[in-house]
């Protein structure tokens, strides 16, 4: 029997970080999650309180666990060893067999050994996992949303693992003092009785979880416009957005009720999104619009963009001529010559 785990709708705060997981659970192709932000602000558990809710709710969307420390064989999947002890040759299936269908959660995401990454790349690009090892040679299907969490100031991200995320969301320390005292109440609360905590937010989970069914059932009916799809491009161009695959997931994520600009006077469109919908810059990718790096995941997937303003370049040091080199002599002469003449 699992520990309770603090309610996914109990959470204080983080609106963004749990838009983005439920936008996950109801429609997987939007791409995942990316949450970088401060330590201790509650962004594992807030998707592992998800797990729980998707499991006590029968969603079928289960959440797996990718430790740091995963060896590739657990990943990947490798031989039986009870069966082989019985003289069989049988696989035994990885993290990546249990993720199918699911979400694989990685936190500390970014510090994610290099081999697991490349593993994780090679199976997202192409949804199939295949081991040959050990004598036997299998192949199975491992498609799963990949959300992953960590504190950017302990390194950063691959960028060919961040291009993977589809939504990006920064996690930031509450500084509202009501929230706060909010946030210890309910994690004291929980601690003291947790199936009693519990309890007191089954209703909630249940709401929730039936609005992520009926939203479900309502993904094969959404039609886009062209004004919409033409509004996610235009964010994606906007921010400089590396790939075309943001565009396809910038248009799942499109602002209800975002239209794009009108025309301007001789066909030319209007240069910057609105501030509200305006994304970021991935991580490691220079932003044409700020001349900075900005750190974050793909350009147009965030929920939360931040102003990009033109940098004005730094004006260059005046140069200081340079003085040749004099001997001690010189310089007494010259020094002496430039005196005034003693006089009686």
């Amino acid at each position: 029997m699992t520990s309770p785990v603090f309610p996914f709708t109990a959470v204080v705060g983080q609106d963004d970080l749990r838009h983005a997981l439920t936008l996950c659970a109801v429609d997987p192709a939007v791409g995942g999650v990316l949450a970088l932000g401060d330590r201790g602000t509650g962004k594992s558990t807030t998707v592992r309180g998800l797990a729980q809710l998707l499991a006590r709710e029968d969603l079928d969307m289960p959440v797996v666990d990718l430790p740091l420390g995963a060896s590739e064989d657990r990943v990947l999947g490798s031989l039986d060893i009870d069966r082989a002890l019985r003289g069989e040759v049988a696989y035994a299936p990885g993290l990546l067999a249990a993720a199918h269908g699911g979400i694989l959660y990685i936190d500390e995401v970014n510090l994610l050994d290099d081999y697991l990454v490349d593993l994780l790349l090679d199976v997202a690009a192409s949804g199939v996992n295949t081991v040959e090892r050990d004598g036997i040679s299998h192949t199975h299907p491992a498609r799963f949303v990949l959300v992953g969490s960590g504190n950017p100031e302990e390194g950063e991200l691959r960028p060919q693992l961040e291009d993977r995320f589809g939504l990006s969301t920064p996690v930031a320390t509450i500084r509202d003092v009501e929230q706060r005292w909010e946030i210890v109440r309910r994690r004291l609360a929980f601690e003291r009785d947790p199936h009693g905590f519990l309890a007191e937010w089954a209703e909630r989970e249940e709401r929730l979880a039936a609005r992520i069914r009926l939203a479900r059932d309502r993904c094969a009916d959404v039609d886009l416009e062209d004004d919409l799809l033409e509004a996610a491009v235009r964010l994606c161009v906007d921010a400089g957005a590396v790939g075309h695959r943001a565009g396809g997931r910038g248009a799942r994520g499109t602002p209800r009720g975002h239209r794009p600009r009108p025309r301007r006077r001789g066909g030319s469109r209007s240069a910057a999104p609105h501030a509200a919908h305006r994304p970021r810059a991935g991580i490691g990718r220079r932003c044409p619009r700020a001349g900075r790096r900005d750190r974050g995941a793909g350009a147009a997937r965030c929920l939360r963009g931040t102003s990009h303003r033109p940098v004005a370049p730094s004006p260059r040091p005046a140069r200081v001529p340079t003085v040749g080199w004099q001997s001690s002599a010189q310089r007494s002469r010259e020094t002496s010559s430039s005196r005034p003449p003693l006089t009686r």
